[in-house]
């Protein structure tokens, strides 16, 4: 029996999307990327924010219409979505026939081993698998089958968060933290490594505070130096770190580790101290400066990625205008913009003054526009530079022959280095997906770089 899987959302879903996929295959299902010839097919869902639950909403819908063909005879909803509206979902959308949540992705076989076993047209409909995500851990080793390019992986070091963000639902359908051994990452770095990945890309709600809730000191230094030292890896990327999470020795092991890439993925939401406080980021103005002042100075060539919310309830244009000059005055190298989703469940729902729609969506082009223009300026120092570039496979854009990326962009969520030239020395003996090669930057676009084999 043939089983699809779509799954939307961040990395860290992706990676519990993989592992469904290798739980059922070892079960003896087979897979299939084509979800219009699935007869069971799984959307790992998104409940995030408004836009990701619409996302998830309309794919369960075109999935129900496909069901009503008869190609397709089990829809099952799994991940953030059915952990968070569960009757909801059940009620209005009667198609779906069970649903996962995020502490249950282990129970993905039995719902399908069950539908298997069943008689047609007499297996129980709308199934609930639901049970507390703090009892969910990847500390034991799971099966997983990757729908990265071969040579690129996301690790999942942690589970859940502890943080207390007011506009945040993550902890309700995560659950606390909960960190792996750093015995139990390195097993999987190292399979990863046979399997030909050369770049693990770290991922959690936090990756800064992971080991705090094992007891252990420094547990994120020790676990990049330990990743380190597998030979065929050579790019570890730290995702989803936390401004006041920076430690002097972490700092040091990031600069002194040649492995690690000098990237940093840290979302301050906004810089007016009084909605940092409002947000229960813990942190405030000067304390976020004083990071990115530290981070500069001791981590040569650094690159720095951050995400803001724009709108949060009771942002005035003072405040707003306030994080636009933080934006010119910082000039981020990577930085997303999101207008403040107001989501059930968290402590901002019931704030007053609310930010219409309209307002949020200007203040969000407002500062992209001013990201834009520092995009372009930065990428603009680098026309002449030689880079090293990861090759991700032919060009998307037919006007190139090949993409890839440098330690400075993450995948996914960054920009690309388009190729434009062939190898000088032997034409057809083109780079392939996962080779190291050298590039001369030629040309620069707002996100995007052009350059040529050197």
């Amino acid at each position: 029996m043939k089983v699809g899987l779509i799954n939307l959302g961040c990395p860290k879903n992706q990676v519990d999307s993989e592992i469904m996929l290798g739980l059922l295959k070892d079960a003896g299902f087979e897979l299939t990327c084509n979800e219009e010839e699935a007869e069971i097919v799984v959307v790992n869902t998104c409940g995030f924010i408004d836009a990701a639950k619409q996302e998830s909403i309309h794919t369960l819908i075109q999935l129900g219409e496909l069901k009503k063909s008869g190609q397709c005879r089990l829809l099952i909803a799994a991940g953030c979505l059915p952990q968070r509206y569960k009757d909801e979902l059940l009620k209005e959308m009667p198609e779906i026939d069970a649903v996962v949540g995020t502490g249950s992705f282990a129970d993905i076989v039995t719902v399908c081993t069950e539908f298997l076993n069943s008689k047609p047209d007499t297996h129980k409909h709308q199934q609930i698998y639901l049970s507390d995500p703090s009892n969910f851990s990847y500390e034991s080793p799971l099966p997983r089958i990757r729908i990265t390019p071969a040579h690129t992986a996301f690790i999942k070091i942690a589970e859940g968060c502890d943080h207390t963000c007011t506009f945040c639902i993550i902890p309700v359908l995560r659950g606390h933290q909960r960190s792996r051994t750093i015995e139990s990452i390195a097993g999987e770095a190292e399979q990863l490594a046979r399997e030909g990945v050369v770049e693990v890309n770290l991922v959690a709600q936090d990756t800064t505070a992971y080991g705090r809730d094992l007891k252990e000191p420094h547990a994120l230094g020790r676990l990049l130096r330990r990743l380190a030292d597998i030979q065929d890896i050579r790019w570890i990327r730290l995702l989803y770190t936390y401004p006041g999470s920076f430690t002097k020795e972490l700092i040091a092991v990031m600069a002194g580790e040649e492995k690690i890439c000098k990237y940093i993925d840290m979302p301050v939401q906004h810089i007016n101290d009084e909605i940092l406080n409002h947000m229960h980021r813990g942190h405030t103005r000067k304390s976020i400066y004083g990071t990115i002042e530290q981070l500069r100075k001791n981590i040569p060539n650094v690159v720095l990625r951050t995400s803001l919310i724009v709108g949060f309830p009771g942002e005035t244009e003072d405040q707003f205008r306030e994080l636009v000059e933080f934006v010119r005055d910082v000039e981020f190298d990577r930085l997303g913009v999101f207008p403040y989703s107001n989501e059930e469940g968290t402590m901002a729902y019931s704030m007053t003054d609310q930010i219409r729609e309209r307002e949020m969506k200007k203040r969000r082009e407002v500062i992209m526009k001013t990201q834009q223009e520092i995009s372009l300026k930065k990428n603009q120092r680098l026309i002449g530079s030689r880079q090293t570039l990861l090759v991700e496979g032919p060009s998307q854009d037919g006007r190139y022959l090949l993409e890839g990326r440098t330690y400075a962009h993450a995948p996914e969520v960054d920009g690309v280095i388009y190729v434009s030239n062939a190898p000088a020395n032997a034409p057809e003996d083109m780079p392939v997906p996962g080779e190291f090669v050298p590039v001369e930057i030629t040309e620069a676009q707002p996100y995007d770089l052009i350059g040529r084999l050197v």
